[in-house]
C-alpha cells in the first residue's frame, strides 16, 4: 500500500505559479512510476507530467516549458511546479504512483486560475 497525500493548490491569477506537493507513505525509490493528473469538469482525467524512478520525465504538450515535475527521494515526495498558470489549467490535480503494476492516488488538490 501507498498512500499520498496532495498539497499546495489554491487560487492564482493567470500568469502566477504554485508548486504542488505529493507526500507517499513509503519510499518512493521503490515506486516505478509517479506523474501528476487532472481532471476538469466534465472533462476526463489527464496525465500531466510524470516522473520515473530513474528519474526520467514526460509532459503533456500543454504544459511543456511551463510546468516542471521533480521528486526528493529524502523526503518521499514528489513536486510539481507550475508557472505561467492559465484559466485553463484550472482543475483537480491528482498525484499517482505505480508500484508492481498497482495504481496508487491521492484525494486531489484544487488548482483555479482566474483574475
Amino acid at each position: 500500500q501507498v498512500q499520498l497525500v496532495e498539497s499546495g493548490g489554491g487560487w492564482v491569477q493567470p500568469g502566477g505559479s504554485l508548486r504542488l506537493s505529493c507526500a507517499a507513505s513509503r519510499s518512493i525509490s521503490s515506486i516505478n512510476t509517479m506523474g501528476w493528473y487532472r481532471q476538469a469538469p466534465g472533462k476526463q482525467r489527464e496525465l500531466v507530467a510524470s516522473i520515473a524512478s530513474g528519474g526520467s520525465t514526460a509532459y503533456a504538450d500543454s504544459v511543456k516549458g511551463r510546468f516542471t515535475i521533480s521528486k526528493d527521494s529524502a523526503k518521499n515526495t514528489v513536486y510539481l511546479q507550475m508557472n505561467s498558470l492559465k484559466p485553463e489549467d484550472t482543475a483537480v490535480y491528482y498525484c499517482k504512483a505505480v508500484k508492481y503494476n498497482v495504481a496508487y492516488w491521492g484525494q486531489g488538490t484544487q488548482v483555479t486560475v482566474s483574475s
